[in-house]
């Protein structure tokens, strides 16, 4: 039987500031390091886990959090795939801003509206601000119109859906012979994403879903991808705590 891992990357600069980061690119704190590592020794101890093939966004955070976990876990190795797809949703006019100031500013039910709604984005980009990503040359062959200015949750899952339909899941049936696994380190919206999809969780539960930074979430499944069962690696407390402090994050 195949397992799916799901990571969220440690924490970034911005998640330290409690910025709107989204679609930037931002690199990891020393606190992201050490729970990128420590994310790699929680899944080195799974002596039933055979991680095979890791796949990442194209965001720094993602990336670094995948070679530090993978390198604590001795698994450096591992073949690698990316994609824009699996980036964090868009926030729009909200990035780079300040969580608990733009709480303060349009009220808390607005911003839980804006960071937790299955459907309703943030305002978007205004054309032509300096923090559109569509000059970066990670999106140069992405069709410009697929380059957000804004996204709500909905969106997350219909970028995210056909990675997983045509390419994770062709890295879940190879391994579903030999009984390996396969690594996603993303972002807390793109695995929210993942999450629906693959435990048919309903648009009012994905709203109040919270994913702590760097702790592994196994998912075990069958020879037809159902879930079995799933839950964090490690201690159950600490990812508990981990994910309500995500959930204060906007005061």
């Amino acid at each position: 039987m195949p397992d799916l891992i799901l990571l969220r990357h440690g924490q970034s600069e911005w998640n330290e500031l409690n910025l709107f980061t989204g679609w930037q690119d931002v690199d990891l704190t020393s606190l992201g390091e050490t729970e990128a590592v420590n994310a790699g020794k929680l899944l080195a101890a799974e002596k039933d886990l055979d991680l095979r093939v890791v796949h990442t966004s194209v965001l720094t955070r993602a990336i670094r959090t995948a070679d530090m976990a993978l390198h604590a876990a001795k698994r450096s190795w591992l073949p690698v795939r990316r994609s824009w797809r699996l980036n964090e949703r868009h926030y729009g006019d909200l990035t780079g801003k300040d969580k608990k100031q733009t709480a303060e500013q349009f009220g808390n039910d607005q911003v839980k509206l804006w960071r937790r709604s299955y459907d309703v984005p943030p305002p978007p980009l205004p054309e032509g601000d300096p923090r559109s990503n569509a000059l970066d040359p990670r999106y140069r062959d992405v069709p410009r119109e697929f380059i957000p200015l804004t996204e709500c949750l909905k969106d997350v899952v219909a970028r995210v859906t056909p990675y997983f339909s045509d390419v994770i899941v062709e890295d879940l049936r190879k391994e579903a012979v030999s009984g390996g696994a396969v690594i996603v380190v993303a972002h807390g919206n793109s695995i929210r994403a993942l999450r629906k999809v693959l435990q048919h969780i309903d648009d009012a539960q994905i709203a109040e879903l919270e994913i702590p930074t760097g702790i592994p979430y196994r998912i075990r499944m069958d020879n037809e991808l159902n879930v079995l069962e799933a839950d964090y690696l490690g201690d159950p407390l600490a990812a508990a705590a981990a994910a309500e402090a995500v959930a204060r994050q906007a005061g």
